[in-house]
């Protein structure tokens, strides 16, 4: 995904995804109130919340990935959809 940056996880289930939006948890926010596809949209953590030191993890994600493979590629998809629309 153009602009998006994430590393291998190493055993857990979830992954943290530095995002091209100044303000994840505005972006993820539009995501759920104002962007679907076929009806259908992602919910994600921002990831602001789990660093202790302030501003980090403003631009970037926490995606579970505990779903059944099909699912994570179509929510994948949503969220590249999402990001091109709210980067116009």
């Amino acid at each position: 995904m153009e602009g998006v940056i994430c590393k291998k996880p190493k055993g857990a289930f979830y992954i943290t995804a530095k995002l091209p939006v100044e303000n994840a948890e505005d972006f993820v926010r539009w995501l759920l109130t104002d962007y679907d596809i076929d009806n259908e949209t992602v919910m994600f953590a921002p990831a602001e919340g789990f660093y202790a030191t302030e501003c980090m993890g403003r631009d970037e994600i926490r995606i579970s990935y505990v779903l059944k493979e099909e699912d994570l590629k179509k929510a994948m998809n949503i969220l590249k959809q999402g990001l091109i629309e709210y980067n116009k």
